[in-house]
């Protein structure tokens, strides 16, 4: 007999109260399910159960047994289902959010192969720069830029976030082109705000250095920052997927490309109880395919 049969109509003898009730439970006879439990004893070498023409008890080994049971029982059925879903195609609708620079120059390149794969799939993406809470507001999966605060969410590390500091051919023909990190101090320099414009950090085999620098033009917008950038309004900071494609063409020119600049962390964040979507699981690991 089936290991995994007998130790069910064990479990529902336990559970409804007599072997009869096990029997009509797993539709088969009384006869049957009382071999199911004697294979069971016979193979332990231990009573389970103490039965009289009235009633039944568990004998203190058949109460361990019973636990013990109900835990295999789980996880093969929870191993099963999770089988199921790996067959299943990714299917439905997806909501993902994303910061907007990131999700703007590299995830909606990407979807359209993301999409081609798996055509059954819908994407809904919500781009913006705060942190979506995704239970309350029904995202299965964020991409966020920075260190993670302790949180219930699952986490899967992507590249890091690179920034690359660019001019325009045409500012530098104006204002000299900086040779050492320091020249930035005298030049007028882009950021998102007064804050975020104090300092910039580089680092070389020598070490790293912070240099003060100021302008007179803060936007708080990375693509308004570039476009800044084109026009030749001063030295811009920005993420390195916002700018590559400008220095490729040579509409920028990539300043001090020898140097490390700070990087951020970025990771995709989704609940535990998610991942055994295909359509989840299928975009969380395109996405550590496509950006690792």
């Amino acid at each position: 007999m089936d290991l995994l049969d007998s130790m069910e109509v064990y479990v529902l003898a336990v559970e409804k109260g007599s072997l009869s009730a096990a029997a009509t439970a797993c539709g088969i006879s009384a006869t049957m399910a009382g071999n199911h439990l004697r294979t069971l004893e016979k193979r332990l070498g231990m009573q389970l159960l103490n039965r009289t023409t009235r009633r039944q008890h568990l004998t203190t080994f058949g109460q361990d047994y019973y636990t013990r049971c109900k835990e295999i029982l789980r996880l093969v059925a929870e191993t099963d289902a999770q089988a199921q879903n790996l067959q299943l195609a990714p299917a439905g609708k997806l909501r993902v959010t994303a910061p907007v620079t990131f999700g703007t120059e590299a995830l909606m390149p990407a979807l359209s192969v993301y999409l081609e794969r798996y055509p059954e799939v819908s994407v809904e993406v919500a781009l913006c720069d705060r942190v979506v809470d995704l239970v309350e507001e029904g995202f299965e999966a964020a991409i966020r830029i920075g260190q993670l605060p302790d949180s219930a969410l699952i986490a899967k590390a992507l590249a890091p976030y690179r920034l690359m500091i660019c001019a325009s051919p045409e500012y530098l023909a104006r204002k000299g082109t900086p040779d050492k990190p320091e020249d930035l101090s005298r030049h007028e320099c882009l950021s998102f705000s007064p804050a975020a414009l104090a300092h910039w950090r580089l680092t070389d085999e020598d070490g790293a250095c912070r240099v003060p620098v100021s302008g007179r033009l803060q936007v708080n917008h990375g693509q308004a920052l570039r476009v800044a950038a084109l026009h030749g309004l001063g030295i811009v900071l920005q993420p390195a997927i916002l700018l590559e494609a400008d220095v490729r063409a040579g509409r920028l020119v990539q300043l001090f490309p020898t140097y490390e600049l700070a990087s951020r962390p970025m990771s995709v964040v989704y609940l535990p109880d998610r991942y055994r979507s295909p359509k989840l699981r299928s975009f969380v690991d395109f996405l550590v395919e496509r950006f690792c």
